[in-house]
């Protein structure tokens, strides 16, 4: 093949096809916005054991919270670790300082559940299910805790 050829066939590509035809990058990507959700699901868990290790009387309220995120947490990660193999397992979150009440767990999820909402519209169709899923509970359980 000729050069002209080559360049002719380039020029009739679309400039994406073009681009890695060439060796480019498309560019930096984002990170997957599920990790932050998976993240905010660990800080949520650990906020709930925190208020029920200061309050007993919240047991009954947020042990059920403590295990849905966590349950959260590991559905995240693992879809996030299917589509990024490579991604290193994350830290569990940090204990919160201070003395967190029913109040403090009530806006932090209802903030998570706000969050995954809004990821929700922009995710292909096969992770919609789980990130709506995670929403849906935890606005529910924000509505509980009101």
């Amino acid at each position: 093949m000729s050069r002209r050829r080559v360049l002719a066939g380039l020029l009739l590509l679309p400039p994406a096809v073009a681009g890695c035809a060439l060796g480019r990058a498309a560019g930096p990507t984002e990170p997957d916005p599920l990790i932050a959700l998976a993240d905010a699901a660990r800080a949520d868990a650990a906020l709930a054991a925190a208020a029920v290790a200061t309050d007993q009387g919240l047991a009954s309220a947020l042990q059920p919270l403590v295990e849905a995120r966590t349950q959260h947490a590991a559905a995240l990660d693992a879809e996030v670790a299917r589509l990024n193999p490579s991604r290193p397992t994350p830290a569990p979150s940090p204990r919160p300082s201070g003395r967190p009440g029913r109040a403090e767990v009530q806006q932090a999820v209802l903030a998570s559940g706000r969050a995954a909402g809004d990821v929700a519209l922009g995710l292909p169709p096969e992770r919609v299910g789980l990130v709506a899923s995670v929403a849906a509970c935890c606005s529910t359980y924000a509505e509980v805790l009101t």
